[in-house]
């Protein structure tokens, strides 16, 4: 994770010059059309599954307290038991400030269905994907196809669909054209381009698939599928594959805010369809770079040190 504070510090004066205009950028007042346009983030102290700290889907404000108050310190985070280092300490993820309020509730996971607030994995997806018992001996290092894609900084947790916030990534800019809507992620090179309008499924796959889209009345609906062969992470604990099919709903319900909700059906992972909902807040700053080719860097030492470990008695 990247420490924000000294890059802010850094670019004061910048910002303060141009204020006017990047305020401008960050959200346009709502129009009939449903205009997306602007610099957003879904950073919060809710993730896509339900922690085990929190049992239903809405909390009441004294449960929420009771999970913020400990995680405040660190900006949403707990220091981990492993950490002997101090990574926790030193570094400052962005997870805004506190569970997310989606119509008036407070939510304890994006995740609405199923019920649990958990991704409703087939027992041998788990087992593929090592969820729920992800053992480090059991993991293969020396076979580049399947190394996990964000580890390579090929995938990420914004930009691509469906948009879920993380640790480090939780800024999203959109531009939007009559016939293009551009969603351009915070982290590495996500850019995605929704194409408005009737066209035919990809025959060949992507890092991110291809989205397509439809305005019903004020809501662009996006559905993304033709990622390339194989499973691609979104994020910790979250894949999907070629036969995935991500439905999205973006609709603009205030000055400073967008309702999104999405779907996800892959019989090949999942037992059901599931769906969630999140909230897109008017970005308090602007977007920077976030460069990544640490995995790619590293890959031969990965694959050489994998190798070495499958010799090992």
């Amino acid at each position: 994770m990247i420490d924000r504070r000294m890059m802010l510090l850094t670019a004061a004066g910048w910002l303060a010059a141009g204020s006017a205009t990047a305020g401008a950028r960050r959200a346009r007042p709502v129009t009939a059309s449903g205009d997306l346009t602007g610099t957003w983030t879904n950073a919060s102290y809710t993730w896509l599954e339900r922690r085990k700290a929190l049992k239903s889907l809405v909390v009441t404000p004294a449960e929420a307290e009771a999970y913020e108050a400990p995680r405040r310190r660190l900006h949403g985070e707990l220091a981990s038991k492993e950490d002997v280092l101090g990574q926790d300490e030193s570094e400052f993820p962005d997870n805004g400030p506190g569970l997310a309020r989606v119509r008036g509730e407070i939510r304890s996971s994006w995740i609405v269905e199923p019920a649990d607030g958990r991704i409703p994995w087939t027992a041998e997806a788990k087992k593929r994907l090592y969820i729920g018992v992800r053992d480090p001996a059991e993991e293969i290092f020396d076979n580049v196809e399947v190394r996990d894609t964000d580890e390579r900084c090929l995938t990420a947790a914004s930009g691509a669909a469906p948009l879920v916030n993380s640790h480090d990534a939780n800024v999203i800019q959109i531009v939007q054209t009559p016939g293009w809507v551009a969603i351009v992620g915070e982290k590495n090179h996500e850019a995605r381009i929704v194409r408005i309008g009737a066209g035919p499924e990809p025959a060949l796959g992507s890092w991110s698939g291809v989205s397509v889209g439809r305005w019903e009345g004020a809501t662009l609906v996006v559905t993304t599928t033709g990622l390339r062969p194989g499973v691609t992470k979104i994020i910790d604990n979250f894949y999907l594959s070629d036969r995935s099919r991500v439905t999205e709903w973006f609709t603009r319900t205030g000055p400073a805010e967008i309702s999104y909700r999405f779907e996800v059906e892959d019989p090949t992972l999942f037992t059901q369809v599931w769906r969630a909902e999140e909230v897109f807040r008017a970005s308090e700053g602007l977007m920077y770079e976030y460069a990544c080719h640490e995995g790619n860097y590293s890959l031969p030492g990965i694959l050489a040190g994998g190798k070495t470990a499958a010799k090992a008695p």
